[in-house]
């Protein structure tokens, strides 16, 4: 074992930072687009700059920040391709999950819906993206294969992060419950076949939506008309 070199580093301080940085991220805190520097990092969470170095470094092989040329490093835009990606393999994994509980015909806890509806109804965006990840993390322990989820859990972060922009559409909030209300129904049924279709077309309709509102945000941004504002109060 000694041709194993010792770790110099302190691994516990570079993990707080990237989740710190991380959650900043996925909650919008910092936005797409935004620049961010090992300076003005370290200074804020009131670390060195060797973690916010190391904790930079895997946010960007993780696919969260990218180089912004001369400008160092900026925070991963959401772009609506990438998203719709994301979408479609959480999708294959819902599918699978579902088929694999009804199968078992698993019973899942019904109040995982009555709080996402209220979660919903309450209009805070942290509570309802947490109620939904609580639903799809009991349909992947439902099926019984613990590997649904593990794999699912590297994607968790792209999915909160674009779940930020999708909750902000109401009649979304409202057709999300419905539909996992409807999935719910097919497992306790048994229907392996059709747990899986709607499954996985609950996960590829959401990622199509958002990527499609992504895509009208952009557009919407590039041709924005330029504030006359100040300009008329002259």
């Amino acid at each position: 074992m000694n041709a194993i070199a010792r770790i110099e580093l302190a691994p516990d301080l570079t993990e707080q930072v990237r989740q710190r940085l991380l959650e900043a991220i996925c909650t919008g805190d910092l936005a797409p687009g935004a620049r961010v520097t090992q300076e003005e990092l370290a200074a804020s969470l009131a670390v060195s700059r060797q973690p916010v170095l190391q904790a930079l470094r895997l946010l960007k092989r993780d696919g969260f920040v990218t180089d912004a040329g001369r400008r160092g490093l900026m925070v991963a835009p959401l772009e609506a391709r990438t998203i719709a990606q994301v979408y479609q393999v959480r999708g294959m994994l819902d599918g699978l999950a579902a088929r694999q509980a009804a199968a078992a015909r698993v019973r899942i806890d019904r109040e995982v819906v009555a709080d996402g509806r209220r979660a919903a109804a309450g209009g805070r965006l942290a509570p309802m993206i947490d109620a939904d990840m609580r639903f799809h993390r009991l349909l992947y322990a439902a099926s019984g294969n613990p590997f649904i989820e593990q794999t699912a859990n590297l994607l968790w972060h792209h999915i909160r992060r674009a779940m930020g922009a999708a909750l902000q559409s109401e009649g979304l909030r409202a057709s999300v419950w419905d539909e996992h209300a409807v999935i719910l129904d097919t497992v306790e049924a048994g229907d392996a076949e059709r747990a899986e279709r709607l499954a996985r077309e609950h996960g590829e309709a959401a990622g199509r939506n958002l990527a499609a509102r992504l895509t009208q945000r952009t557009h919407d941004e590039r041709f924005q008309p330029p504030d006359t504002t100040q300009e008329t109060m002259q």
